[in-house]
């Protein structure tokens, strides 16, 4: 039993003792005070009557007829008194200049509020153990906070010999926990080996002055409590337990606090947010080998839930990938297991990042592979069927897509500026990331160079000769943007060698074709490239027919690639070729540009 809990027992005695007892002049001449303090006024005094109040319950106060205010306990029968005086300033409980104080001495109480106490019987005091006891309570400080179970009230701070104390009462387990909690809460590096050096201190000086505490390198028990309460409490609302699931053949340690299950739709199981932190689980689950295990892993870097900004890595039979966006961070691991691959992906919002990495490493270090394996065919697919969805999982897909063809056997390519736009990243056909080399915005042209040289299947070639008006022309480009795999290709006429308005350097056509086509190569009967179509804009706000298209010339696309270093190679057809040829001649020419957040 503790100090405190004795003087609780002993206030609880002297309750019981006021309510049993008779009260009389003769009986109250017959106790007496152990004073401890006084303090000039009455604010100060309310003050260390509420501190001493949390470890001493038969604390009282008192106003002096020297106008001073004492803190007193008792009462007490003058021998108890001087066994209590003697006790306490032995285990230093109380001030070394404590002294028995007489009833005559005082005049009105002010503590506890609205009691009277002064002519009180005595009350037997409790028994203080002659070892083991904490400091008195030096000049502005807190004596010993009352710790119960139920319920815990308040705790007042305690001087540093008075945190050591209680702080020596920790069982290894609670000071692992306290450096755990400091490293969590970011002020301890060190190991987690229950030892107090110079390290933990550092740290709990550190965490104490974040809190406005003084910076004692020593937790009084109640920023001991709040510091590991808090700890606690971060990773209690995660519901961290054991999840068996037997369809997919693996046990991990999950945040169920935090998912459900919703469906299964292979090779994924869906578990969904319960809550609004919006986190969303997954298990992975199929038959494989080594080419499955990487399929998956160049599968799932196309999905939305997989940021493209992240450490990836892989190995011959596991691999990991992690993604960070201002919407969402996630974490997938999979590998290799007995002729499946099996895995987890974990996904949440940023501002959890710190708690749900912490969740990452003990889901990883728990995962456990078991022999069943998802059927291919289990559960059913999601109701909303699309091309951007694999298994219920939105894929990636860029903010804009335009044509653009290469123009040389490095993989440079031509393309409209409209495609660019405030683009975190291009790429050609999906695959390669570009670098723009050039751009001329008044033209619309753009000049694109793979960041990684490419060996084109064809390149175009450009008419020497001045085009013939009315002659048959095709337009390649991705008219549906990303949905088609190729090229489409359409056929029309060359209207003008003139912009509407009489400007050179724009062709004009007759063709039909949509946004997507843009920056596609106008290719004439020989396969020759007459021109790059341009993105369609309105004249003054007139809505111009549908078949009016508009495409940079071959004088003013070489003008441009000049001043980027280029020069176009020139065509050296002028045999006519059936439309079949020429679709196979524009599908090896033809790309895909996207641009990306």
């Amino acid at each position: 039993m503790t100090i405190v809990t004795k003087r609780i027992f002993a206030a609880i005695l002297m309750v019981f003792s006021l309510v049993v007892a008779g009260g009389g002049t003769a009986q109250a001449q017959s106790t007496v005070w152990v004073q401890i303090e006084a303090q000039p006024t009455l604010a100060e005094a309310e003050a260390r009557a509420r501190a001493y109040a949390a470890a001493f319950p038969n604390t009282a106060g008192f106003r002096m007829r020297s106008g001073w205010y004492a803190i007193a306990l008792g009462p007490y029968t003058p021998d108890d008194a001087d066994r209590e005086l003697a006790a306490l300033r032995r285990e230093r409980l109380i001030p070394a200049d404590s002294f028995i104080a007489f009833p005559q001495q005082f005049r009105q109480q002010f503590w506890p509020v609205g009691a009277d106490t002064l002519n009180a019987p005595a009350v037997e005091p409790s028994a203080v153990p002659s070892t083991g006891a904490e400091a008195a309570p030096e000049a502005g400080t807190e004596p010993e906070a009352v710790v119960e179970a139920t319920p815990e009230p308040a705790l007042p701070d305690e001087t540093p010999a008075q945190a050591r104390r209680s702080e020596a009462q920790l069982s290894r387990e609670e000071r692992a926990e306290l450096q755990e909690a400091l490293k969590w809460e970011g002020f301890y590096q060190g190991a987690i080996d229950a030892s107090f050096g110079r390290g933990t201190r550092g740290s709990m000086a550190d965490y104490q002055a974040s809190r406005g505490y003084e910076p004692t390198g020593i937790l009084t028990t109640a920023q001991r409590r709040e510091l590991v309460e808090g700890y606690r409490a971060q990773f209690a609302a995660l519901g961290l337990a054991q999840l068996t699931d037997s369809r997919a053949g693996i046990d991990v340690i999950a945040p169920l606090g935090l998912v459900e299950f919703d469906h299964v739709e292979p090779p994924f199981i869906h578990y969904t947010p319960s809550n609004d932190r919006g986190v969303r689980l997954l298990l992975i689950s199929q038959s494989g080998d080594q080419r499955t295990l990487y399929g998956l892993y160049d599968i799932l870097q196309t999905l939305t839930i997989v940021p493209e900004e992240g450490e990836r890595s892989r190995s011959e039979r596991s691999f990991t990938l992690t993604g960070q966006n201002a919407e969402l961070h996630s974490y997938t691991y999979a590998r290799l297991d007995g002729g499946a691959v099996k895995g987890f992906t974990l996904v949440w919002k940023p501002e959890d990042a710190k708690i749900m990495n912490a969740v990452v490493t003990q889901m990883r270090e728990s995962f456990t592979a078991t022999a069943a394996i998802l059927p291919d065919t289990a559960g059913s697919a999601s109701e909303e069927q699309r091309v951007d969805l694999l298994a219920g999982l939105e894929i990636r897909t860029p903010e804009v897509s335009r044509s653009g063809f290469y123009i040389d056997a490095s993989g440079a390519v031509l393309t409209t500026t409209e495609v660019l736009g405030q683009c975190g990243r291009v790429t050609i056909d999906e695959t390669y990331e570009a670098e723009i080399a050039a751009r001329n915005d008044t033209l619309g042209l753009a000049l694109l160079k793979p960041r990684e040289p490419l060996a084109p299947l064809g390149h175009a070639r450009f008419a020497a000769a001045t085009p013939r008006l009315q002659s048959e022309v095709a337009v390649a480009g991705y008219s549906y943007e990303d949905t088609l795999s190729l090229p489409t290709v359409t056929f029309g006429t060359l209207a003008d060698l003139r912009g509407l308005n009489g400007e050179n350097g724009m062709q004009r056509l007759e063709v039909s074709a949509l946004p997507g086509d843009a920056g596609g190569p106008v290719i004439d009967q020989s396969g020759a490239v007459l021109g790059m179509l341009l993105s369609r804009a309105e004249d003054g706000g007139r809505q111009l027919p549908e078949n009016v298209q508009f495409a940079a010339s071959v004088p003013t696309i070489a003008e441009f690639l000049s001043a980027a270093g280029l020069a176009p190679a020139a065509s050296e057809s002028a045999t006519a070729l059936a439309p079949e040829d020429i679709t196979t001649l524009a599908e090896g020419m033809t790309v895909l540009v996207s641009c990306w957040e």
